[in-house]
């Protein structure tokens, strides 16, 4: 059973980001916590605010203790083994809850941090009371880096089904896709302008909605403007969470071009709107979708397979209409924010009890 006795956890993470932000509230929801913040001031914009981050990181634990002192959380939780995690670790807080972000957090994987990265994130590893892989695919490199796998929970947050339901009202005439990843370069959004450039040139009718912001925006709206499909791009900046599920039940077609991924809400929340996925093919995707099947796989920085794939998938709409009804059954079963988030916040109250009883 749940304490009735109000919980107090310290989350230490980027408390804007919606996967943070879902993962707060399902605990304030289902687990009746009360949830303090802390996060690095310094943005990550610049090469010269990233050397700032680093030495803001180097004193972050004085800040974090002291913090402790102050508000006593009853547990830690953090995302990113090798930055918050590492600090949640360090901070002597009892039990300590920390989350693998990508497939691997050790990223790019050509950094010459790396090293440094390995030992920052077994230490994380090693005094992690509970390791949250968000899903099968982050487990390879756990094993890879000999983690104690009965600390780790195999389970995504989930989404909310209410919220993201099922109701798509896309004109059916147009190809209307949606993007809705940051405007980072690791996600590709040159690959996916240059796809849609050639549908242009071919005469097929679209329009693309590229939700959110980031350091590639002003790149893409010139690099639009060059393939003069600017007219048909609607680059709409970052937009509350409360308005996304609307505007991906206008779309047929979600796109998401990821070079690296973990496991991604953002196409959970594609497949329970019944918005068509095509997404790049990397493990983290492979892990839900299947070619052809519930949606389409596409070569990494192949704009011109990418081309042919909404081509194949806007002509065949018999075929996605199977799709996307498959798709919000695999969400229902396995991306339940309602269920999957009762299950976690049960297991810190669980993990809290355990400690304290100690």
């Amino acid at each position: 059973m749940i304490s009735t006795k109000k919980r107090r956890i310290l989350f230490l993470g980027e408390s804007y980001r919606a996967d943070a932000i879902t993962w707060m509230n399902g605990l304030k929801e289902f687990g009746d916590f009360e949830i303090i913040t802390w996060e690095l001031k310094t943005p990550s914009d610049s090469f010269k605010n990233r050397i700032l981050r680093i030495f803001e990181f180097k004193f972050a634990i004085f800040k974090i203790k002291k913090l402790i002192q102050f508000q006593k959380p009853d547990m830690v939780i953090a995302e990113r083994t090798t930055s918050y995690g590492f600090l949640a670790a360090l901070s002597g807080v009892k039990p300590v809850a920390i989350a693998q972000q990508g497939r691997t957090d050790l990223w790019p994987e050509n950094s010459i941090s790396l090293p440094l990265k390995k030992i920052i994130q077994h230490y994380a590893f090693k005094k992690a009371d509970l390791i949250h892989a968000w899903g099968p695919v982050m487990t390879i490199s756990m094993l890879e880096a000999k983690v104690d796998m009965t600390k780790v929970l195999v389970l995504p947050k989930g989404i909310d089904l209410v919220q993201f339901g099922n109701q798509n009202t896309a004109n059916p005439e147009k190809i209307c896709a949606i993007v809705t990843r940051s405007l980072l370069p690791e996600y590709r959004h040159d690959i996916i302008l240059k796809s849609f450039a050639i549908l242009n040139q071919k005469g097929i009718d679209f329009v693309l909605i590229i939700l959110g912001d980031g350091t590639q925006l002003f790149k893409l709206k010139e690099l639009a403007k060059k393939l003069n499909i600017e007219n048909k791009v609607n680059f709409t900046g970052r937009v509350a969470n409360t308005a996304l599920p609307k505007l991906l039940q206008e779309s047929n077609i979600y796109i998401s071009m990821p070079i690296t991924e973990g496991v991604s809400a953002s196409l959970f929340e594609a497949m329970a709107t019944n918005c068509y996925p095509i997404v790049s093919a990397i493990p983290g995707n492979k892990s839900w979708i299947e070619h052809q099947k519930n949606g389409q796989l596409v070569p990494v920085d192949d704009y011109n397979k990418l081309a042919e794939e909404l081509i194949w998938a806007f002509e065949n709409d018999k075929y996605r209409n199977e799709a996307v009804s498959m798709n919000r059954k695999i969400v229902e079963k396995n991306a339940d924010y309602s269920i999957n988030m009762k299950i976690i916040a049960h297991k810190y109250h669980e993990l809290i009890n355990q400690n304290q009883s100690n």
